[in-house]
């Protein structure tokens, strides 16, 4: 093989190896800075029978994404799992608070509450929890203006 060849494969070698190597280093050092998104309690209401509690979760992606929010409904004092009966996107509870409001309008009967929503999506009309059945309804255009500016978990923790 001519001299100049074999310099030209060793540059194009060196090249790919070092451009293969800087996408490693960058997904290594970014992999610490893009994670999943947080998933954090804000607030439990206790049904009029006391049985079962409705639980909100703020869920937050970063700075270049809204607020989501995940409504479950489980026995009194179970912590949540599998799939949310209640997804809301970008919720509202006033022009400068996030968040959504859980209510009992009767012992077998959850309303979640809020202003407006980029995306909002019943997962499930009719909870069963024990022997119980829950009804669930989306209540849009409620503005609560007592509601404090910022996410939920925000003000929830003292505006620190």
């Amino acid at each position: 093989m001519p001299r100049p060849l074999k310099w030209i494969l060793w540059i194009v070698g060196t090249l790919a190896s070092l451009a293969v190597g800087a996408v490693l280093l960058m997904a290594w050092l970014f992999s610490g800075l893009v994670g999943e998104p947080s998933k954090d309690e804000v607030a439990r209401v206790v049904s009029p029978s006391g049985n079962i509690d409705a639980v909100l979760f703020e869920t937050n992606g970063g700075a270049t994404t809204s607020f989501g929010y995940e409504v479950y409904v489980v026995e009194h004092g179970a912590q949540p799992s599998g799939s949310p009966a209640v997804s809301l996107y970008g919720a509202v509870r006033n022009q400068h608070a996030y968040g959504a409001n859980l209510t009992w309008p009767s012992s077998d009967s959850l309303a979640v509450e809020y202003l407006s929503a980029k995306a909002a999506k019943v997962n499930a009309q009719t909870q069963s929890i024990g022997t119980q059945a829950i009804h669930i309804a989306l209540r849009d255009g409620a503005t609560d203006n007592a509601a404090p500016p910022g996410g939920m978990l925000y003000n929830l923790r003292g505006r620190q």
